[in-house]
This record gives C-alpha cells, structure tokens and sequence, in this order.
C-alpha cells in the first residue's frame, strides 16, 4: 500500500486509500486490545505515504514513523499510531479521526479503514504438520496468518460478514479508477474482498479496475506463487469480480505462461512494465509503478481509490 500510495500520488491528489483492519501484531495489536479500538498501523503507513515530496510533508513521514525507544509499556510504539488513537478516542469516530490527521499532515489524499470494526484473519493452511502434510488445519490471526509455515489455501474474516466503512464504499463508486493491490496476498488484498459491501461495491463501480501484482512470491504468505496463481485467487474470493488490467512486473510476468490467460478471464487486459527497484530489494520503484500508471489511465485528475 504504501508503495502504491507513493507513486499514485505523482498521478493524482484525488486518491482514498482504503486500508485493512486485522493486524493484531506489535504496537497496533497492542493498541487494538488496550483501547478497543481499530488497530492504527496500516492506516499510519497509508497516511506517511501520502504526504508530500516538500521539507513540511518529508517532516510529518518522519514523525508519523518515528517508534519511541525505551524499556517501557511505550517501547516499540509509532507516534502516528498514538496520534491516531488518540484523535480516535478524542472524536469518537474513526473516519473523522483520520480525516482531521490528514488535513493536519497535509496529506495528498484521504485514507479510510475497510470497516469500522476490528476484524480478524482465519486462513485454511495445508501442510502445517509437516506429520501431516495433506491436512488443512484453521489458523486465526493476521500475524498466525502471515507466518505460519504451511500453504495458505483461502481465507475468511471474523466476523464473517463485517459491516464496510460507508465513507469507503461511497469512494469505491465514485471513483474513475479503483486499484487492488500490490500488498501482502493473503492478509492486505484479499481481505477487501471479504467485506461484503465493499465486495458489492467493487463489482457495481463504473470506475475501471486495476489489479496490480507483486513483484515476486513472497517468503512468508505465497512461496513459489506464480503470478498466474496470484490472479486465480482473486477469481477464487470473488468469483463475480472483473477488471480491466492486470498491471505485473516483467520480472515476474515472464516465463509464466499461463498469466494472459488468467488475466483475461477476468475480462482484463495484461500490462507488463519495468517497476522494481534496482538495488536488488524486492520493491516498486515509486517513479516506474507511477510511469506505468500513468501510462494505463487517461484523463487527468481522475478520482483513484486505492487498496
């Protein structure tokens, strides 16, 4: 998200960035179970990215980022984290919260949870016994999730049917553009899709859709994927949805040569495009992913809403 965020605000300040809210790792886990509260990482990241390339904007990234160092209950803790708690508890309404953060940061564009309550992750892993292997065991939690040591086959959230932001719905249908991904698969893409509104919302848009893939497998939540595999996914956790490109790396694209037959069975166009960093980091590179962007959208000004 944060990458996407970067460079799609060289295309547009029109932009809402609709975030997850199931971590339940570090400071945001911690956060979530002392306030009751949303957990705040993912949308502090979003709001980092979101602020400008100018001293003030490079001045609020820091400090939103900026974890304090002790030995204390603060250890470990961002600022923007406790910034956003706070505004939380002080308005008593997430959105409203995020909004006034926003416009104090001068941040290029609106950022919005998925839904107004915590959720959780519970995954089908197969193979987590290495005793047995062919087994499919339950495993709940985004960080279990993220880090389990089995295949991760699908994905549901608790509850099963989680009421979406309205503010984040209204964004999906307004929009010109609506983009999915790139992002950890299992616990930041996919979820969006599991929020039945915002599933609904998605399909009845007029805004077209971008599903923009990873550069690479991920170690922990899709070893040895396939780009390929990736898109099959998303048609497995939403069936009905279509889109109109699949944007992929052509690191990643090439030599699989099932990918512009999944994406096209999704209705979508396949783009392929030079976007990773070149210090050897598995990356977007802001101003390439921004390029390629750009490149796929037409009119200027165009209302984005990212996830």
């Amino acid at each position: 998200m944060a990458a996407n965020l970067t460079a799609l605000r060289r295309v547009t300040d029109r932009l809402a960035a609709v975030v997850t809210v199931a971590d339940d790792g570090g400071s945001s886990g911690r956060l979530r179970d002392e306030l009751d509260c949303l957990p705040p990482g993912d949308l502090r990241m979003a709001l980092a990215a979101l602020c400008g390339d100018d001293p003030a904007g490079r001045q609020w990234a820091d400090v939103l980022q900026y974890r304090f160092d002790s030995t204390g209950s603060l250890a470990g803790h961002p600022i923007g984290n406790l910034l956003i708690a706070g505004l939380w508890q002080r308005v008593g309404n997430p959105v409203d919260g995020l909004d006034q953060l926003a416009e104090l940061i001068g941040a290029r564009g609106r950022v919005l949870p998925m839904a107004n309550q915590p959720l959780a992750i519970e995954a089908d892993v197969i193979g987590g016994d290495p005793e047995h292997p062919d087994d499919v065991a339950q495993v709940v939690g985004q960080v279990a999730v993220a880090s389990t040591t089995g295949d991760i086959d699908a994905i549901r959230l608790v509850p099963d049917e989680p009421r979406a932001c309205a503010e984040a719905v209204t964004e999906v249908l307004d929009a010109d553009w609506v983009i999915l991904g790139p992002g950890s698969w299992f616990t930041s893409v996919l979820p969006h899709l599991m929020v039945p509104e915002l599933a609904e919302a998605l399909c009845a848009t007029s805004a077209k859709r971008v599903l923009t893939l990873n550069l690479s497998p991920t170690e922990d939540e899709t070893p040895g994927f396939t780009a390929a595999r990736h898109i099959e996914l998303v048609a497995e956790h939403a069936p009905q949805l279509r889109f109109d490109v699949v944007l992929a790396d052509r690191s990643f694209a090439e030599g699989d040569r099932h990918i512009g037959s999944y994406a096209a069975s999704l209705g979508a166009e396949l783009v392929v495009s030079d976007m990773v960093m070149r210090d050897g980091t598995a990356r977007h590179h802001p101003l390439r992913l921004a390029s390629a962007y750009s490149e796929i959208m037409t009119g200027p000004g165009d209302a984005l809403t990212g996830f």
